[in-house]
């Protein structure tokens, strides 16, 4: 067995079989209404957290795990003779990566290799799955982590989002951008890009047009595409979901098209009926 531990946050929203079958350590991150403390993955599904925004009217706060919460979950492995390679969510989106740094630096010297995974949701899967599949061929922590480091900048990731609401409530668009993209259908592209959430394009007119116009901007990057692993991510968004999949698998011919749910977090930040497309480019080294 590997004494390499695989470790990410809840923000990774890899599909439950994969956590399951790779034995991936998964550190959840915080969704707050009032004085209650949900976390993400464990105490509130992307369902309730939809319902309690529509009762009460405003989103949740979001947190980044406490230094103690990583200790806590890397103790028992490193007891066990493991070493960890943690997978964070973007540095330039959260406070996650910091303290997950300060609980390394309160631990074993060199048994806990933190990376900055400059990505969010599944696109940060993506990662997390190289980083499993290295493991499994031997590879060291340290070379586990230059890889990922490599990688992290080839990972492609696009979202079309349903409604500037949520934008709007979390402080990410202004009142007037939030009336003026209703009243003329605009549906926001977003990409990521070095870590940050940036518009990509906007399009106007029916949300399927939006999201034929992010399948398509990945079936233009064909040739682009490692052929690895696809993952389409969604917040209560399904149908969509199984569509850009089954025409991904066709048309690609990657070796595997996943399909995921976004938890708590992400879904607090882009809204109800969200879908995207992730995939990682060849490397050019």
């Amino acid at each position: 067995m590997s004494q390499i531990k695989i470790f990410a946050d809840s923000t990774s929203d890899l599909p439950a079989d994969w956590i399951t079958k790779y034995e991936i350590g998964i550190i959840p991150l915080y969704v707050v209404f009032g004085d209650t403390i949900y976390r993400d993955g464990v105490d509130i599904t992307p369902e309730e957290l939809y319902r309690k925004v529509e009762e009460g009217g405003s989103l949740p706060k979001t947190t980044a795990p406490s230094p103690t919460d990583f200790v806590n979950a890397f103790s028992p492995h490193i007891e066990r003779g493991e070493t960890i390679v943690y997978l964070s969510l973007s540095s330039k989106l959260s406070a996650t990566y910091q303290n997950a740094l300060i609980a390394a630096d309160e631990l074993l010297p060199g048994r806990v290799h933190v990376v900055d995974s400059l990505n969010l949701c599944s696109g940060i899967g993506l990662l997390v799955m190289k980083a499993v599949r290295a493991a499994e061929q031997g590879k060291t922590a340290v070379e586990i982590t230059a890889m990922l480091e490599h990688t992290r900048q080839l990972v492609d990731t696009e979202f079309v989002i349903d409604t500037l609401e949520y934008l709007y409530k979390g402080g990410r668009c202004s009142g007037m951008q939030n009336f003026i993209g209703s009243l003329l259908k605009i549906r926001p592209i977003l990409k990521v890009v070095d870590g940050s959430i940036i518009p990509a394009y906007k399009v106007r007119g029916k949300k399927d047009k939006a999201v034929q116009k992010m399948l398509d901007n990945a079936l233009a990057n064909l040739d682009a595409m490692d052929n690895d692993v696809i993952i389409v991510v969604h917040t209560l968004a399904e149908e969509e979901a199984l569509y850009l999949a089954s025409v991904l698998k066709e048309k690609t011919g990657a070796r595997e098209v996943a399909l995921s749910q976004a938890g708590c977090v992400i879904s607090s930040h882009c809204g109800p009926h969200t879908v995207a497309i992730m995939y990682t480019k060849k490397s050019e080294a």
